[in-house]
């Protein structure tokens, strides 16, 4: 029998401290934690916990992302779009076509689910 139902663990002592493909710096120095805290059983779907410092990125998607922010505070500007601000308790959708630049105004931690396949 397999779980059908699992609870995020706290995230652990060793993150991934490198940048995510795709994104570059583009302001200040940011640095970013990614904590992968589930894989499904097929590998299509993982699921942690993504913590960030201030400053900007320019993030180029391959990939549908759903985001639950926890604390902090993003402005989220598509190419040739408009931005969007998000705070603590907003959950929201990045689509894998999303080019754009990604301001870190207060430190960020969110949860976050991205569908790899």
């Amino acid at each position: 029998m397999t779980d059908t139902v699992f609870r995020l663990p706290a995230p652990g002592p060793e993150p991934m401290t490198t940048d995510l493909d795709g994104w570059v710096k583009t302001e200040g120095a940011p640095a970013m934690k990614t904590w992968v805290q589930h894989t499904s059983a097929d590998g299509s779907v993982i699921s942690g916990t993504w913590e960030a410092t201030v400053g900007s990125w320019h993030a180029t998607y391959r990939f549908y992302e759903f985001v639950h922010l926890i604390e902090g505070r993003i402005t989220i500007t598509p190419d040739g779009g408009q931005p969007v601000t998000l705070n603590p308790g907003d959950a929201f959708v990045v689509e894998p076509t999303f080019k754009g630049t990604w301001t870190i105004e207060a430190p960020v931690r969110k949860h976050f689910c991205l569908k790899l396949k």
